[in-house]
């Protein structure tokens, strides 16, 4: 009894929370730090956008190490472009595969992406800098050493707009140029930490070479102002407290978390490893993407009438209870993918509805076999608690094979950039999940719950024995 009204508690709570995940709403999920829109995911073939091909030209040198430190710049990358739900993979030995689900303006995207990048830390002298400023250096143009710059013009103004420096006039245009005092080859390191007095911090540790430059010119301009620019763009503009000549650097300030993470990871990834040039571009247009989902859902609705007509013809009463609880199985599924969320594809819904086959399979299993203890004189009861013992061994066998096939074909996609078959492969392996979690506690209590509440005697009638 005590397992009977866990599993209806169970059941209750899932359907509860999958109403209430589903009930359209622009308000979306947080709890915590756990935050979500609620929306479904589509994927590039169902909302059109661009898909990209970058390879390493011939002649460099990749490792698997360096692809994967590109494909998280990348990404970084990508997410600072705006482009939501973007997706880099690794494919082959030598091409990174991205995706841009929902982007329609592809100009400087590419060129955005594929360039190498380069972190600099620049003097700043006695006035800081506002996130996101654009500024010039002498990186490039004069050799990068430990003495502090000045300007190479007389007559300047601030590039955020502030006061006249340097005796310039109203009409001077010459943007200044900063001084670079070491770029970002010479970093290693590069942690988050935390200190109960000032909070979240940054550190990390410097080449010998970098030591010895940093060491000299933090010594000289304490009090003073030091940026750190990726892409000629200021990302942190911190002050200097202390001369440090260890080469460990400690970059403190009003952090939380994930702003302090988010400054070690332009740290650490601020320019790509290795070189990439554009081999193939293709733009999926939003009509063709819209006209795929709305005949997947056609034939998704048409298959699913099909299919319950049949069950509700040769199975009668346990078909009624098969297509409820594949009502059940679908909510539960969909909610699942919402909460990841998981990108739903053409492929991934293929997944999907080879799941809800899976899951109707488990069921027949069940009532054939419910059928045969019924023929043979079972009572009620003990016709139910054979039919499933006798089922559930097949259930699992046939849902095991599938699970492996499922992550083998993920672990193929990961491994050679086939986001389709990563797509497929998902939605295959939840929805076997979700099918075994509905054979063995939503189907197995609404058999037992519904059919000994209506305490059936005609066997013929109901189950058409």
């Amino acid at each position: 009894m005590r397992d009977r009204y866990l599993r209806i508690i169970i059941i209750i709570i899932l359907v509860a929370v999958g109403i209430w995940i589903n009930i359209p709403t622009d308000q979306g999920l947080k709890i915590g730090d756990f935050e979500r829109s609620l929306d479904v995911v589509l994927g590039l073939d169902l909302q059109g956008g661009l898909q990209v091909l970058l390879e390493v030209p011939e002649g460099f040198e990749s490792t698997t190490q360096d692809l994967e430190v590109a494909r998280q710049i990348l990404e970084n990358r990508a997410n600072g472009l705006g482009v939501s739900e973007v997706v880099f993979q690794v494919a082959g030995s030598r091409r990174i595969l991205g995706e841009f689900p929902g982007l329609t303006d592809t100009s400087q995207v590419v060129d955005v992406l594929k360039t190498t990048g380069q972190l600099e830390f620049v003097d700043l002298g006695d006035t800081p800098l506002n996130i996101g400023t654009e500024i010039q250096t002498d990186l490039g143009s004069t050799s990068v050493s430990g003495e502090t710059a000045t300007p190479t013009a007389t007559s300047e103004i601030s590039p955020t707009g502030g006061d006249l420096q340097n005796g310039a006039t109203a009409q001077d245009t010459t943007p200044q140029i900063y001084h670079t005092i070491i770029t970002g080859d010479q970093l290693k390191n590069i942690l988050v930490k935390n200190d109960p007095t000032f909070g979240y911090y940054v550190t990390f540790e410097l080449d010998p070479e970098g030591t010895q430059i940093f060491g000299d010119f933090t010594t000289n301009n304490i009090g003073k102002y030091l940026a750190i620019v990726l892409d000629k763009k200021v990302i942190s503009s911190p002050s200097i407290d202390d001369s440090i000549t260890g080469g460990e650097v400690m970059i403190k300030g009003s952090f939380t978390y994930d702003s302090a993470n988010a400054l070690a990871v332009q740290l650490r990834y601020g320019s790509l490893p290795i070189p990439l040039e554009e081999v193939e571009t293709r733009v999926i247009g939003p009509t063709l993407g819209e006209d795929s989902l709305n005949k997947s859902l056609i034939a998704g609705v048409i298959g699913f009438i099909i299919i319950a007509l049949f069950m509700l013809i040769y199975y009668r009463l346990p078909g009624a209870i098969a297509i409820l609880a594949i009502l059940v199985y679908g909510l539960i599924t969909i909610t699942i993918y919402k909460l990841i969320p998981v990108t739903l594809t053409l492929p991934g819904i293929a997944g999907l509805l080879l799941g809800i086959g899976g899951a109707l399979d488990a069921n027949i299993l069940i009532f054939e076999r419910l059928k045969e203890e019924l023929r043979s004189g079972r009572k009620m009861g003990q016709a139910l608690d054979l039919a499933w013992k006798r089922a559930w061994p097949s259930i699992r066998d046939s849902n095991a094979a599938t699970l492996i096939t499922s992550i083998i074909l993920f672990i193929f996609g990961s491994s050679y950039g086939a986001s389709t078959v990563k797509g497929f492969a998902l939605t295959l392996f939840l929805g076997v999940i979700v099918s075994l979690f509905n054979a063995s506690v939503v189907t197995r209590t609404f058999l037992n719950e519904i059919l000994n509440a209506l305490n059936i005697t005609n066997f013929k009638r109901w189950f058409g024995i």
